[in-house]
């Protein structure tokens, strides 16, 4: 396959050669046609230019057969003329042009009225040449030789020009093949050039090519020691440059690479116009937005600081900031990298405060809510404590005893309080050890159904429970995930009106299993949902007190499925209730 420089030179010397043999053949051609021409005009010149010939027909001009003797006159000089009575013939005409004899008589009936034949009518010599014109003519007029005598005859010459032609054709013929030949040869020869001269090119490019994909270690030898051998040797010595300055270069690059990608915090750098430099996925992630070429300091940060006062800053001096978006809080420390304004700019690092924050609410609301939660059991017992010592013996014993009972149930209450934290902190801890065993899943729901039909018959309610008896065995802690079970079902029981329905239905899918539980009762708003997993969250605080309860059952129940790797959520429903479903894989991994 030739390279696009083999077919350039190629087709410079095919073209050079070609436009040498068209202006040779056409400066021959135009020449052989000038050259016949003037030698058909100075043939006939040369002849009537002899004073013997011309007096000779002026001679006999007059008399009564002069047509005939001027045609044996003109016949004796045919050879001087150049006439071949093929191409080139002579007609004898009176003095008003019409034919009278001559060498053909078929084309003398037939002459056309030419520039010449007029103005031999009119008593000039009509030898005018025309290059342009298909064929060449000469007209001489014959008087008596007197003075003031009207042209008695007219000797007219008519070459078509077939011989000039016939030669052109060979002429063009001959050029033509030798216009092959030398194509042929000029290609032979480019060929040949074209190698000697684009082959050490190649050889350069393939270097280049190698040195573009990473190979440094290749070296190009020099064959010569023209200026190709002096480039290729200095291409050699580039390489070697080259190759000791990436991997430099590489080495630093690595080391940037791994800081940034592997960085929590984000990174963004700016130039000395405001315009993105440098970004790491962590940035990306805490802004929110792709960091692309185009992107500009003003866009992200003028709200925080702006990028003129950046650039103003002295170093080690640095600025600090805040940003909200997309609900996050993102801490900025920004400071420019360069004393130099001109070639400087500004690095930002982004610290992902959010979750601190959330975990400094969550902190200040599990505190709130455990004080809230302990004050008002507290409250209780010290009053009724109160009452009771300053009562002393005036107070009836029917009080006192249910004075004690209200602290006793106030003191259970704090010990289910402090008892749920202390199993809350031990799974948040990791410290609480699931006893895994394989049990089945029917004879789980079942137990916590019978444990609970009594409180649903005291209060009226109409309890269903609809579990297969194909339910398979699964791993797990069975005195947990029935404590989950319990608690769904009690809340279910607890919040719903006397009189009411809870249904328990259970069944398998693939590798899991699942419980729904679904009850008519008070239901739980929508904008609640997603946080009735929470500790101490309740829908409604005074209306949960009613009921009673710390807030912490539904949490402790999601970390004891979190455990067991399964699920458990609000199923939607367009009637009244809510429909709790606890979903469970069959198989346990021991090690996790």
């Amino acid at each position: 396959m030739f390279r696009s420089l083999h077919i350039k030179l190629t087709m410079i010397l095919l073209l050079l050669i070609t436009s040498l043999m068209a202006v040779v053949g056409a400066f021959l051609t135009t020449s052989v046609s000038s050259f016949y021409i003037n030698t058909f005009y100075e043939q006939i010149n040369d002849v009537f230019s002899q004073s013997t010939f011309l007096n000779s027909l002026r001679r006999v001009a007059p008399e009564s057969d002069a047509a005939t003797q001027i045609q044996k006159m003109v016949d004796a000089n045919a050879g001087a003329l150049g006439i071949d009575y093929r191409t080139r013939n002579y007609y004898i005409l009176d003095a008003s042009g019409a034919y009278l004899t001559g060498s053909d008589d078929e084309g003398g009936q037939s002459l056309e009225s030419t520039a010449n034949l007029l103005a031999a009518e009119n008593g000039n010599v009509g030898d005018e040449s025309d290059i342009t014109a298909d064929y060449m003519d000469a007209a001489i007029p014959i008087t008596d030789g007197t003075a003031d005598s009207d042209v008695l005859y007219i000797i007219y010459f008519l070459d078509s020009k077939g011989t000039v032609s016939d030669l052109n054709s060979r002429l063009f013929m001959i050029i033509v093949q030798a216009l092959i030949i030398g194509l042929l040869i000029s290609l032979l020869l480019s060929f040949l050039l074209s190698k000697a001269m684009v082959g050490p090119i190649e050889k350069l490019t393939a270097g280049a090519e190698k040195v573009a994909a990473g190979d440094f270690g290749s070296k190009l030898p020099v064959e010569s020691s023209d200026e190709i051998g002096v480039l290729t040797g200095t291409f050699n010595d580039m390489a070697g440059v080259l190759q000791e300055t990436l991997a430099a270069v590489e080495n630093e690059r690595n080391k940037l690479d791994t800081l940034f990608l592997h960085m929590t915090d984000g990174v963004v750098a700016f130039d000395h116009d405001g315009l993105l430099i440098h970004s790491n996925p962590a940035a990306t992630t805490m802004l929110g937005r792709e960091l692309g070429q185009g992107c500009t300091y003003d866009e992200l940060f003028a709200d925080v600081y702006p990028f003129s006062q950046m650039l103003s800053l002295q170093r080690p001096n640095y600025a600090e900031g805040e940003l909200q978006i997309d609900g996050r809080s993102l801490e900025l420390y920004l400071a420019p990298f360069s004393s130099d304004q001109e070639s400087g700019g500004v690095l930002i690092v982004v610290h992902d405060v959010t979750e601190q924050h959330r975990n400094e609410e969550r902190r200040k609301e599990f505190v709130a809510n455990v004080s809230h939660e302990l004050r008002t059991p507290l409250t209780n017992v010290r009053s009724y404590a109160e009452t009771l010592r300053d009562a002393g013996d005036d107070i009836p014993r029917e009080t006192a005893d249910s004075f004690l009972d209200i602290i006793m149930t106030e003191t259970d209450r704090m010990t289910s309080i402090v008892q749920d934290l202390l199993t809350l902190s031990r799974l948040d801890a990791g410290n609480a050890e699931m006893n895994l065993s394989r049990f089945p899943f029917r004879d789980a729901i079942e137990s916590v159904s019978r444990a609970n039909a009594l409180e649903c018959k005291r209060r009226c309610q109409e309890f269903t429970c609809i579990a297969p008896d194909d339910l398979p065995l699964i791993t797990g802690d069975r005195s947990r995930l029935e404590q989950v079970m319990m608690n769904i079902i009690g809340n279910a029981i607890k919040y719903t009106p006397d009189g009411g329905h809870i249904g328990v239905t259970a069944g398998t899918t693939e590798e899991k299993v699942w419980m729904e539980v679904s009850d008519d009762g008070i239901g739980i708003p929508e904008k609640d949902r997603e946080r009735i997993f929470d500790r101490f969250y309740r829908v409604d605080k005074a209306r949960s007190r009613q009921y009673g309860g710390t807030g912490l059952g539904l949490s402790i129940a999601k970390e004891i499925v979190d455990r067991h790797h399964g699920t458990i959520r609000i199923v939607p429903k367009h009637t009244p209730g809510t429909t709790i479903r606890l979903t469970l894989p069959i198989h346990q991994d021991p090690a996790d």
